[in-house]
């Protein structure tokens, strides 16, 4: 029964993503709903980055992370090379916790 679930998921999947190139030139989009799509996609990618970077199980991640992640922001932002980025947010988070910050 999984087995058949798994392959069932895993078809559906793929034609979700095969119908975008597919069927991408019948549909006419207005520029309207291309910018409300877009920023649909901002919002959704920060309510992201927004609960991976404040929640950790059910309940508050502490400080430490919040503030490693506004420095990748931060740094990103002002489109600092990538390793940079990881690595200061990395560092930031760790010395804050070090310090005791939670």
């Amino acid at each position: 029964m999984p087995l058949h679930a798994i392959l069932l998921l895993a078809v559906g999947t793929y034609a979700y993503r095969v119908a975008g190139p597919l069927l991408g030139h019948r549909l006419a989009l207005s520029d309207r709903l291309r910018h409300l799509l877009a920023v649909a996609a901002a919002v959704l990618l920060v309510a992201l980055v927004a609960t991976g970077a404040l929640t950790q199980g059910h309940g508050f991640a502490g400080w430490a992370r919040p503030a490693g992640v506004l420095v990748a922001g931060v740094l990103a932002w002002r489109r600092a090379p990538f390793p940079v980025v990881v690595v200061a947010s990395a560092a930031t988070t760790a010395l804050l916790r070090v310090c005791g910050v939670a």
